[in-house]
Formats: C-alpha cells, sequence, structure tokens
C-alpha cells in the first residue's frame, strides 16, 4: 500500500467560521450574485408557508396521509404521528409550490457558489448565462436523484414504525407507556435517517458541481466520503437549518400574523418581509459554502479506524468506460 500523509480532519466549528471569514471576505460577489439568484426560492419557501393552510392541496394530503396511517396500524391517538402527518402534508404541499423555484434559482445559486469556490480568486465581473449550465445540469440531475433518496429514507422509516408498533401489539404491550416509549424512539430513528439523507444530498449536489457528473454516482461518492464524518456534517448542518427555521417563524410572527389579524399590508410590511427574505438567502448561500469547504475537507483529510491501529485515504475514481466506480486505499502503518 502508498503511505499518505495524515491530514487531521476539520471539526464543524472551525467549518462553521471559515465559512463566515469566505463569506465577508468576498461580500459583494456571494451578497449580490448568490443571494440575489436565490432570492425568488427564499421568497417561495415563505410564502408557502403562509399560503398552505389556506389552500385546497393541504387538507387532501393530510388526510390521505392520515388515512394511510390508519391503514398501516399506527395508533390514532398518537401525538407523534399527529406531529408527522402535519409536517409531512405542509412538507408536500409546500413542494408543488416552491418545486419550479428549486429547479430554477435555487440550484442556479448553488451553482454560484460552487463555481466561484472552485476558483482561487473570485470574478470580478458577473458569470455569464453559459457557465452556470456546465454546472447547473449535473447539480439538477442529483438533485432529482435526492429527491428520490429523501423519498426512500421516509419510506423506510414508516416500515421501521410499522413493524414496530405492529411487534409490540403482537406481544400484548400496547400500553401507553409502551407506545409512548416507541414513540420517542421513533422520533430518534426517523431524525436519524432523514438528516443522514439530508446530509448527503447537500454534498452529493457539490460534488456533482464540482466534478460536474451528477445522478446516482454523485450520491454513492458523497457516502463513501461522508463515512466516520456522519457526525460533523450533522453538527455542521444543525445550526444553518435552526437559522432557517428561526427566520421562517420570523416571517410568520411579523407578516403571516398581522395579515391574519385583518390589517392592510403596508409598504413597511413588505419591505420588511423583503429583508427576511434576503436573509433567507444569505443563509442559502452560507450553507453551499459550508458544504463545499466541508467535501474539501473530506477530500484532503485521512480517516483512522477505532483502534488506531492504520490510516486510510479513500480515493474515487469514476471508470468512464466500464461505468463503475472504483475505490483505492492508501494505508499508513504506525
Amino acid at each position: 500500500m502508498e503511505d499518505s500523509p495524515k491530514i487531521p480532519m476539520e471539526t464543524a466549528g472551525n467549518i462553521i467560521r471559515r465559512s463566515i471569514y469566505i463569506f465577508l471576505q468576498n461580500y459583494q460577489h456571494f451578497s449580490t450574485i448568490s443571494a440575489l439568484l436565490a432570492f425568488p426560492f427564499s421568497v417561495s419557501i415563505l410564502l408557502s408557508q403562509a399560503l398552505i393552510p389556506s389552500a385546497s392541496l393541504f387538507p387532501t394530503v393530510y388526510n390521505r396521509l392520515q388515512n394511510l396511517f390508519n391503514s398501516a396500524g399506527f395508533p390514532p391517538s398518537s401525538e407523534f404521528f399527529s406531529i408527522l402527518n402535519l409536517k409531512l402534508s405542509q412538507t408536500i404541499s409546500s413542494s408543488f409550490f416552491t418545486l419550479p423555484f428549486i429547479f430554477t434559482f435555487f440550484l442556479f445559486s448553488k451553482a454560484s457558489v460552487i463555481q466561484a469556490l472552485n476558483h482561487h480568486k473570485l470574478p470580478t465581473s458577473p458569470p455569464s448565462f453559459s457557465s452556470f449550465v456546465s454546472i447547473f445540469n449535473p447539480l439538477l440531475l442529483t438533485y432529482i436523484c435526492n429527491s428520490i433518496l429523501i423519498i426512500s429514507a421516509n419510506a423506510t422509516a414508516f416500515c421501521l414504525l410499522f413493524l414496530s408498533f405492529n411487534i409490540l401489539e403482537g406481544f400484548d404491550f400496547s400500553s401507553r407507556n409502551s407506545f409512548l416509549l416507541l414513540s420517542a424512539v421513533g422520533v430518534v430513528v426517523y431524525s436519524v435517517l432523514l438528516g443522514n439523507a439530508l446530509v448527503i444530498g447537500n454534498l452529493s449536489l457539490v460534488l456533482s458541481g464540482t466534478e460536474r457528473s451528477g445522478g446516482y454516482l454523485a450520491i454513492l461518492k458523497a457516502c463513501v466520503m461522508i463515512r466516520g464524518r456522519a457526525s460533523t456534517a450533522l453538527a455542521l448542518a444543525l445550526p444553518v437549518n435552526l437559522s432557517m427555521a428561526g427566520i421562517e417563524a420570523l416571517f410568520q410572527y411579523r407578516i403571516v400574523r398581522v395579515s391574519h389579524r385583518g390589517q392592510t399590508p403596508t409598504s413597511l410590511m413588505a419591505l420588511e418581509g423583503i429583508l427576511i427574505a434576503y436573509l433567507y438567502s444569505i443563509f442559502v448561500v452560507l450553507d453551499t459554502i459550508a458544504t463545499v469547504i466541508f467535501f474539501k475537507s473530506c477530500k484532503a483529510s485521512s480517516c483512522t479506524d477505532q483502534e488506531g491501529r492504520y490510516a486510510y485515504r479513500v480515493e474515487i475514481a469514476e471508470e468512464d468506460n466500464a461505468g463503475y466506480v472504483s475505490l483505492k486505499v492508501s494505508q499508513e502503518l504506525p
């Protein structure tokens, strides 16, 4: 085996600090081109949260999922499945509204960040449309595959919960405490599965934009690269997702709540809504920067097994003629 230098993996805190530093160092580029490209997507996300409760699609999706949960044998009185049904209905209904903006502005924003960070020096002039196309097509294909991955993760979690609840009832453990305990375990399992799927999806988007290869191969490479680094990736995604959730809550509190009271929207409310949407776009850009830095750190770092006996580096090479992915592992003995 070839010897390879041992490069430590960066922590989530260091990656976040570097992301903020890079963003501030190139503030003009990221706050104008990348953030403005993501702005229509941010507006669609925030408006969808306000329009979903009054839309005719939401109760239809909610009732369909409720019937599905009841047919699967899930306890109808469980608060876990009530909350899960509500959030899934909101997500599905919102996806129909935001999907055109995701396939255009969201992916173009990510492409602009990835293309800028792939160069040693950011371009001084705005990039041309043709420069985005070479990155956009792999990103689009990878995002479609990521959607299938998210659906598969949800289906896997539901199958595990279905088997668990039916086995529990089969052994006559149908008390309220048993259902509460299993629901708590279900929350953990569902969060872990969905969190890992989202992290792999984000990393595969950056990988496809960097290497110009999209689809399921990008997801497979992301799964290999994230091995042993899942905790770092989850810790990296948590503050960004919490910040985005806080911005959505701020929009609900400042804009949607006032409009539901029957007050007439004013120009100040419209300006405040625009600023909140722009802030959401900034976090979309920061999330992409952090994922790019994490991707580069994964490629440069070496892994050490749990017993500390050897270090190894995983190199991914795609064979054009054969159409498969080969893994090269370099081992370094102490």
